[in-house]
């Protein structure tokens, strides 16, 4: 008789990751450990994006953006420290240092200039956020009027109806709140009627393929449009050149960032900042 088979093994197989990928897990959780550190001890900067009228180039303010001086990669990006610190919960504690540094900073701009913030969407809650403006502004004495905050669309698709009237306050108080990206992904002009907006922020995908390509110069003009049917303002990120710039005007944009106007630089790099004459576009 044949000799007994040892039963097949029907358990699936351990998963094991490739070494490059072990080395890549292991070095994004050090990066969690490493920001963690970095953010009980506030060990951040601000950058500032100057932002300008589109049609005469004249500075109206600058948008606030955050910066991690890494010790082995150097200045991390915005997106790439939020995206690290979302899934550990550190993005809240990190803007509320970030709206309280960029309310402090503007408080020496000239007296027109606006500071904008863009908010990540575990910033968007209701029982925090009101409480971390007024605090903002009340430290820094800067009035509210001169505070722009940009709102994720992602957090805002199922607002509930303490966030409205968190928003509502906000917007009475004469906070700018503008819908952040759109045109990034699957923007829906219906927010813009649902929610108490008072900006809209283009997003600089929107503006890549311009002035060239019809289709997306038709999609701007919409809703550019739109906007300004329902009273907001119309601000464009990612203005790279003055093709883009011109299009952007005869579309009836009012404000814009982008190279055009000049990178993100520190705060003692801000041009106009120091003597209060603007700068204008070049």
């Amino acid at each position: 008789m044949p000799p007994d088979l040892p039963a097949p093994d029907l358990a699936p197989p351990r998963y094991r990751l490739l070494p490059h990928r072990r080395e890549a897990a292991a070095e994004r959780r050090r990066l969690a450990r490493e920001l963690a550190q970095a953010t009980e001890r506030q060990r951040f900067v601000l950058h500032f994006q100057p932002r300008a009228d589109l049609a005469t180039g004249q500075a109206v303010g600058a948008e606030a953006v955050l910066r991690w001086p890494h010790r082995r990669r150097g200045l991390m990006a915005q997106s790439a420290l939020v995206a690290l610190a979302e899934p550990h919960g550190l993005m809240p504690p990190i803007g509320a240092w970030a709206l309280r540094t960029a309310c402090a900073a503007a408080r020496g701009w000239p007296p027109a200039w606006t500071v904008a913030l863009r908010l990540a969407p575990s910033q968007i809650d209701a029982t925090t956020l009101l409480g971390q403006v007024g605090t903002a502004l009340e430290e820094s004495g800067l009035p509210a009027e001169r505070l722009e905050l940009g709102l994720p669309e992602a957090a805002l698709l199922a607002t509930d109806t303490e966030l409205l009237l968190a928003l509502s306050a906000l917007r009475d108080l004469g906070v700018t709140l503008a819908l952040d990206e759109f045109g990034a992904a699957h923007a829906s002009l219906g927010l813009l009627r649902r929610l108490p907006l008072t900006a809209l922020k283009l997003d600089r995908t929107l503006l890549c393929h311009l002035p060239e390509d019809r289709e997306d110069a038709a999609i701007l003009r919409s809703a550019v449009a739109a906007a300004r049917a329902l009273g907001l303002t119309v601000i464009a990120d990612g203005v790279e050149t003055q093709a883009q710039r011109a299009l952007l005007v005869a579309s009836g944009c009012e404000l814009g960032q982008g190279e055009v106007f000049g990178p993100a630089v520190p705060q003692a790099s801000l041009p106009g900042r120091a003597d209060g004459s603007p700068a204008a576009a070049r």
